[in-house]
């Protein structure tokens, strides 16, 4: 393996423990050996939203309270993040002899960061919702550094470990690395030993354990992106996908740099995008990446043709980078400019995002509200330097939302909205307010959204300070 040289010697375990107190949300027996958790910072005082989300008939059904807020599927791993001075090649092979020479001298602690889906569930237990996090982590240091890390910010593990086969290569039960490789331009490159395996790096995972299935069936929210297809078989991933739908649990898709692959991957890869495009409930894309999938340039009309082929999809989102972000459902288009920041780093900027969409599902704020908060949490993101911890402080999102100093462009949204909206409203943020509205744009002021987003976050952002 590529990445030998890096690992040390490890003994493997099933199963990381969960704290007690997870334990009993999943109805799990207590582990006297399992470490105490800290206390959970949930949003469970509703912060004066009103909640959605509470539980679907299925899961009512089966009498199972939605206690847990979000979990995301697969995509666990270590950032090692490096200043290089160059990004690695193209060629694969040319590449895997890149990751080994960058192996050959392992990297401090210092380098070392939370990767992959951490990104997201860290920016969402910083909102505060409760989460927790499916997928497999070795026993070596750095399956011990993601847990730690994860402890730390009040967030469980949930192991997919089941009958693990000890005589196979121990490599393939390692905590998956992922090489994090910055120029001097801030233009970033990835390897990870998931990029040169035929099969994902986990396919010895083939089905669901009952405690996936039970943290499944008692969250608000599933989240898979197309980074899980590099761990876990397709058809393990749709047997998530499958169980979320029939717990009454709200799935997120982000298909990712991912999708293009998928799209012209096996035929399992292909069947299992197809599912998630027509069966989640939120799709988030950016908008290159809306247009690989659906061959439409406008990024509107191309979220407006997804909703039309999803079965069970109540949103389409569209990254637009520093242009801003949109938000489609069957009756409105929403449109929010970005804050302008000082972009010191992008890694982790659509996790964060992403979690503060979470956040507005959950809590039913208005769309544009929730793109608004999107967009504060993503800024202050790439405000920092790399993802995992250092992704979005809550009070830092707040400072952004009340300068409101918007990276606005009239002439960029008029062409992009006129003429290309098959819904009858189409809303768009803007600092300028203005009476009535001109045809079905009508322009919702940033000082109006402020004013509504603000109080709710202050007292936990003191909290949070205070804590510190």
């Amino acid at each position: 393996m590529a990445l030998k040289t890096l690992n040390f010697p490890i003994h493997w375990r099933s199963k990381p423990s969960l704290p007690n107190a997870d334990r009993r949300i999943l109805g799990i027996p207590p582990r006297r050996s399992a470490r105490p958790a800290s206390p959970v910072v949930a949003a469970n005082g509703n912060n004066g939203f009103r909640r959605i989300g509470d539980g679907g008939s299925a899961s009512a059904e089966k009498g199972v309270e939605k206690n847990v807020d979000l979990v995301t599927l697969g995509n666990l791993c270590v950032d090692i993040v490096l200043g290089v001075p160059s990004l690695p090649p193209a060629s694969k092979e040319e590449r895997r002899a890149y990751m080994e020479r960058l192996a050959a001298s392992p990297p401090h602690k210092n380098f070392w960061e939370a990767g992959g889906n951490c990104n997201l569930a860290i920016a969402a237990a910083r909102l505060g919702l409760l989460c927790f996090t499916l997928g497999h982590v070795g026993d070596e240091i750095y399956g011990n550094f993601l847990l730690n890390v994860l402890h730390d910010e009040n967030i469980s593990l949930v192991g997919m470990s089941k009958n693990v086969d000890i005589t196979a290569n121990i490599a393939a039960y390692e905590t998956l690395l992922c090489w994090v490789l910055v120029d001097p331009f801030q233009k970033h490159g990835f390897c990870s030993r998931a990029d040169f395996n035929e099969e994902p790096a986990f396919s010895w995972l083939t089905e669901l354990t009952e405690e996936v299935k039970m943290a499944i069936q008692q969250a608000k929210i599933l989240f898979c992106n197309g980074y899980a297809f590099d761990e876990l078989l397709p058809d393990l991933i749709i047997s998530a996908l499958d169980y979320a739908i029939g717990a009454g649990t709200t799935v997120f898709f982000d298909p990712g740099p991912r999708g293009r692959t998928l799209a012209h991957g096996t035929p399992e890869e292909q069947k299992a995008l197809e599912m998630f495009l027509k069966q989640s409930d939120v799709l988030l894309l950016t908008s290159d990446e809306v247009e690989s999938l659906t061959g439409i340039k406008n990024p509107i009309q191309a979220g407006e043709a997804l909703i039309r082929r999803g079965e069970r999809t109540k949103w389409v989102i569209i990254k637009m980078g520093s242009k801003g972000s949109i938000l489609i459902n069957r009756s409105t288009v929403s449109c929010a400019p970005a804050f302008k920041v000082n972009v010191v780093d992008s890694v982790g900027c659509g996790d964060s995002f992403t979690a503060a969409i979470a956040f507005g599902f959950l809590h039913g704020m208005p769309t544009i509200n929730t793109l608004a908060l999107a967009n504060a949490v993503g800024a202050a993101t790439a405000t920092g330097c790399g993802a995992g911890r250092n992704v979005a402080q809550l009070c830092k999102v707040l400072e952004l939302l009340k300068q409101s100093n918007l990276n606005e462009d009239d002439k960029f949204w008029s062409k992009l909205i006129e003429g290309n909206s098959l819904t009858s409203e189409v809303l768009l943020l803007s600092k300028v307010s203005i009476n009535g509205s001109n045809g079905r744009l009508v322009r919702i002021p940033i000082s109006n959204v402020v004013f509504e987003l603000v109080p709710k976050f202050d007292a936990a952002c003191e909290s949070s300070v205070t804590r510190s």
